[in-house]
């Protein structure tokens, strides 16, 4: 049934998201405690700092660590570590999805996912073109950045849109020819730092 009000609109599904094997997701999940357990002043903020520290940077690329990026091919081959003498811990089957790129190591990038899952891909197979991924309940594409805004689609969780500029809290993005606001926390993609056109 469709919400008073939104008789009409668009409604933004999701593709069928193709399965991914992911035998070893749980190992990449204890790869992300280890980690938080080797170093816990890492895993534990501290105060405020006084000055301002630069953000790390990729030693092989020079650009910020960790970095939102989106996948090139319609089937990209995730592996355990930094080379093809690695296995294919699984494969994405959806060009455009959004990762996070989280290390570098020659030419290959550490990337997770948005359900925190990772592995290592070749840059080649990555894009710097800015793509969310709608998370949670279906969310209202508002005209403007406002609550009260007029709403001009719906998106179904799963939905897969195109980044092109945050404000503050919100977002707007561009989804099958439809282009609206979203808040920040209605989809992954973008941290709350993100303001500038991508």
């Amino acid at each position: 049934m469709v919400p008073a009000g939104l008789a009409g609109l668009a409604v933004l599904t999701v593709w069928a998201l193709a399965p991914m094997a992911r035998a070893a997701a749980a190992g990449a999940v204890a790869e992300i405690a280890q980690s938080k357990a080797a170093n816990p002043a890492a895993a534990t903020p501290g105060p405020a700092a006084k000055t301002p520290q630069a953000k790390p940077r990729g030693k092989r690329s020079g650009r910020p660590l960790p970095r939102f990026a989106s996948l090139r091919s319609a089937e990209v081959n995730v592996r355990t570590g930094p080379g093809v003498r690695y296995p294919v811990e699984w494969v994405f089957k959806r060009r455009s999805f959004p990762i996070e790129i989280v290390a570098e190591f020659d030419t290959w990038r550490k990337v997770r996912d948005w359900q925190g899952t990772v592995g290592w891909v070749h840059r080649s197979l990555l894009s710097g073109r800015r793509t969310v991924l709608v998370t949670g309940l279906v969310r209202r594409l508002h005209s403007k950045p406002a609550a009260g805004a007029e709403t001009v689609a719906r998106l179904e969780p799963g939905v897969v849109a195109e980044l092109l500029q945050c404000a503050k809290s919100w977002c707007e993005i561009q989804a099958s020819g439809h282009s609206g606001w979203l808040r920040k926390g209605e989809f992954w993609g973008a941290r709350a730092a993100d303001g500038a056109k991508k």
